[in-house]
């Protein structure tokens, strides 16, 4: 991997050192990986390069886990770890101007992003059981099986056999980062279409995240997974977000090199390409690709039928009415416009 030029392409690069962790993190699930540099020097660089260059397709491009990589502004592992403040952050971000209408979106966003930041925290310092518990106390026990061991192996490890979640899988062990909607697909896939109860997968997530934070990444994955009892369900179709996301199959074939030769027809779905095919690209490259652990759509159509079925037995309006009154937001629209253009709806976190 050729050598960081810039401010921009040192994103793509290991940098001067691996990130170091907590020791009480560092246990044997850990592998070395060309994690962000730490300190407050580069955390800096790097809210530079978002506000001035990175940061303008913002927006447009932090969907894809290609793209998102460079415009999204990567500074949650300093948040996470102190190396810049949020308050700095936020400082800096408001005494900037925005060129133009498509960057004061990006700027509004990362704005909006950073009080979500806050309020997720918040979410854990209020009810700290969240980490271990289902926070909607109806879906303690929606999954009553224990966590299938070998099935949460597959997933971490990126062996799947659906080529965009081992991709992304892959990626993430190398790099410690992954854009958000790609985190949101992976949480919802092992809830809901391996069906695993969320709390082994969470754990080791949350060791392969360079960034985690608790407060985050437990209010996120609960969402993710269903078990809040007030947000929408979210069921990622991995063949659509692998179409949509990586269309021209770029990242699969970087990242899954077990199917660099397959062409666009079948990079998505390699298991329905003709099995001549599939021993050909096998021999070339020395390895076949695994076979996929299930039919995405018949896991989808298993998972929304149990769900229905789980939440149709039971009243859950009472305690949805307690979580929104300790959690929601009470976010108000009073923050920089920064230009005049229309107001940002999404409302997720994607540093």
């Amino acid at each position: 991997m050729a050598e960081p030029q810039s401010q921009v392409s040192a994103l793509t690069g290991p940098g001067p050192g691996p990130f170091e962790l907590p020791s009480h993190w560092a246990t044997q699930d850990m592998t070395p990986c060309e994690v962000q540099s730490g300190g407050s020097e580069p955390g800096k660089a790097l809210l530079d390069s978002f506000l001035t260059e990175r940061g303008r397709e913002y927006t447009r491009q932090m969907s894809r886990p290609e793209s998102g990589a460079q415009a999204c502004s990567r500074l949650s592992p300093h948040l996470a770890y102190g190396t810049l403040s949020l308050r700095a952050v936020l400082q800096r971000l408001r005494a900037t101007e925005a060129p133009d209408s498509v960057w004061a979106r990006s700027y509004r966003s990362l704005d909006k992003r950073l009080h979500w930041h806050c309020h997720f925290i918040q979410k854990l310092e209020s009810e700290p059981r969240m980490e271990f518990e289902a926070l909607h106390r109806d879906f303690l026990d929606l999954h009553s099986e224990p966590a299938d061991d070998e099935v949460i192996e597959r997933w971490i490890e990126g062996q799947t056999g659906w080529p965009f979640v081992d991709a992304c899988m892959r990626a993430l062990k190398a790099t410690g980062w992954i854009n958000f909607r790609m985190r949101a697909m992976l949480v919802a896939l092992s809830s809901y279409h391996l069906w695993q109860p969320w709390q082994t997968p969470a754990h080791r997530l949350a060791q392969r995240f360079v960034d985690y934070e608790p407060g985050i990444h437990y209010s996120q994955f609960q969402m993710q997974s269903g078990t809040t009892g007030i947000n929408v369900n979210r069921m990622y179709n991995p063949i659509k977000q692998s179409r949509d996301q990586d269309p021209d199959g770029r990242f699969i074939r970087q990242w899954v090199p077990e199917l660099a030769g397959y062409s666009d027809d079948w990079i998505h779905e390699p298991w329905r390409a003709p099995q001549a095919l599939q021993r050909r690209m096998g021999a070339q490259v020395g390895k076949h690709y695994v076979a996929p652990i299930a039919d995405p759509v018949q896991a989808a159509r298993d998972a929304k039928a149990r769900l229905t079925a789980f939440i149709h037995s039971r009243d859950l309006k009472p305690e949805a009415q307690r979580i929104l009154k300790q959690h929601a937001s009470q976010m108000r629209q009073t923050r920089p416009k920064y230009a005049k253009s229309g107001p940002s709806t999404q409302q997720t976190l994607d540093f």
